[in-house]
């Protein structure tokens, strides 16, 4: 079994030892036999594992996870190398105990991997600036960002429910729609998506196909929710758009928002005013000409409506049709 650190509270004893240890080695430099050399630096190792897992008091972290988060929990948003949480965890599993902590414990920890992501999502729907803005954190796979200071609460149940439906025969895609539908209102990271598709890189795509094709009201950051933190995702009520009303791509969807303020046209609604007791929960397009009469995705026919009004407009319709048969 491998050796575990052992943290101590005296870190400049440590390094004093540290220190005889590699001055005793210069005599191992001088002979011939390479096995006496590496069994002679063992030592040497273990006593840096020690310091490294030493710098953080054991009176504030116990463990090589609660070493890793303490680091982190001082350097919010700041990039941390992989390198600087093996040191201070002590641990050889450093990488584990991190997705653990991110995924299990409900820490928002972003790697590289999670901004690759973000930046593909984004060029998807044509947000250049925040494309550009990831870009500039030139984060490695190994390196990692705390995004918030904040723990997620329902992690440990959302945990079990990601193992739950991960573990399922099923595809990407349906996987990632019943998490989603199972978490309705709720903020999910990218993070926990790319867990539940077995770090398959085409989860993003698959969340978009939702959003886009199937007309599922998964918000982003670049899609209309600005509120939103990079990288989350909101499934805002469970059901699909109405046929007609799907495939409005985002760069559109946003640039209608934007003109109409992020507000229903007809009531003034938006989310600032989000309240248990009020019907209206979020903003919805709505094609003023419709789709069955040739009517496009562009600006000059969309215009926005929170989910009652919404509703509304299209019941009128479908009564209209009615009466003309």
């Amino acid at each position: 079994m491998a050796r575990r650190s052992q943290p101590n509270d005296e870190p400049e004893r440590l390094r004093s030892e540290l220190i005889e240890l590699l001055s005793d080695f210069a005599s191992e430099l001088r002979k011939s036999d390479l096995r006496p050399k590496v069994i002679a630096l063992i030592p040497a190792f273990h006593k840096l594992r020690d310091l490294g897992s030493s710098l953080i008091p054991k009176s504030e972290a116990a463990s090589g996870r609660d070493r890793i988060l303490a680091y982190l929990l001082r350097y919010p948003s700041l990039v941390i190398d992989g390198d600087e949480l093996m040191v201070v965890s002590g641990i050889g599993e450093w990488a584990r105990r991190v997705r653990e902590l991110r995924v299990q414990f409900g820490w928002w920890i972003y790697s590289g991997y999670t901004f690759a992501d973000i930046a593909n999502d984004a060029a998807e729907v044509g947000a250049r600036d925040e494309v550009a803005s990831v870009d500039q954190l030139q984060i490695r796979p190994d390196q990692y960002v705390l995004m918030r200071t904040e723990q997620d609460r329902d992690a440990a149940y959302r945990w079990n429910l990601l193992n739950e439906i991960r573990r399922k025969k099923a595809s990407v895609t349906d996987k990632i729609l019943e998490y989603f539908r199972r978490n309705i209102e709720k903020q999910i990271t990218g993070e926990e998506l790319k867990y539940l598709a077995k770090d398959k890189k085409e989860w993003a795509r698959r969340v978009r196909e939702l959003r886009t094709e199937a007309g599922w009201p998964i918000v982003t950051k670049y899609s209309g929710r600005s509120d939103l933190a990079v990288g989350v995702y909101v499934l805002e009520e469970d059901r699909q758009a109405e046929e007609h009303d799907r495939n409005i791509p985002d760069a559109v969807r946003v640039a209608v928002l934007q003109r109409d303020n992020f507000s229903c046209v007809q009531c003034g609604w938006n989310r600032t005013m989000l309240s248990h007791d009020d019907p209206r929960k979020f903003l919805e397009l709505h094609h003023k000409k419709q789709h069955v009469d040739k009517g496009e995705n562009t600006l000059e026919n969309l215009e926005t409506l929170c989910n009652v009004h919404h509703d509304e407009v299209h019941k009128k319709l479908k009564l209209a049709q009615r009466v003309s048969h």
